[in-house]
């Protein structure tokens, strides 16, 4: 009885940060687009980079600077035989992992965080903050340019879907309660990261 009711109220204080996490903030998702902190795509369609057909343009941190590179197109059976099961669910097919159980959540090292699937840059740890909601979250990617937002209304709630912009994999979402100087909170899946540690 009294496991029971122990795993009922670790199911529920679960579920609560999972809503809190993922609850609209205000103005959500209406202020970013207006403002013009993200840019959504309708969905299906894709926010191109401007760099040609297959390719894209990428902040690199280990060069400084800018690069062109091709996109990372696979099927969804390569996929499955690249990614780890976990990878695959969050990366391919929008799935999120539980709250404070992805290797990157409480992690405080230096270093790039990369795409999962393609080795993208996609956020430094520099801009990454203590959100308190279970996931790794950060307050800006390493360029706008390496994420693609979306329109997502599932769930019952319209949110801004984060995706990697070279393998269009799904990262998670961003909200607008997030620290200064963007006010913005990237909430990202760790199962879709890759860490690099950099020397102090």
């Amino acid at each position: 009885m009294r496991k029971t009711l122990i795993y009922a109220t670790a199911v529920a204080i679960t579920a609560l940060v999972w809503l809190l996490a993922f609850r609209p903030g205000p103005g959500d998702p209406e202020r970013l687009l207006s403002a013009g902190i993200v840019q959504a795509a309708a969905p299906g369609e894709e926010v191109s980079a401007g760099e040609g057909q297959g390719t894209v343009r990428l902040f690199s941190v280990e060069e400084g600077g800018f690069v062109v590179s091709d996109k990372v197109v696979k099927s969804q059976q390569d996929w499955k035989e690249t990614l780890s099961p976990q990878q695959y669910r969050v990366l391919r097919e929008k799935g999120t992992e539980r709250a404070f159980t992805g290797r990157y959540w409480d992690n405080h090292e230096k270093g790039v965080y990369k795409c999962a699937a393609c080795g993208a840059d996609l956020f430094t740890s520099e801009t990454k903050f203590e959100s308190g909601t279970g996931w790794p979250s950060f307050y800006a990617p390493v360029a706008r340019e390496n994420v693609e937002t979306k329109d997502d209304s599932t769930l019952g709630m319209r949110r801004i879907e984060v995706l990697c912009r070279r393998c269009g994999g799904h990262l998670g979402h961003v909200f607008d309660d997030g620290p200064r100087p963007t006010g913005l909170r990237y909430c990202i899946n760790s199962a879709s990261l890759d860490f690099e540690k950099q020397d102090d």
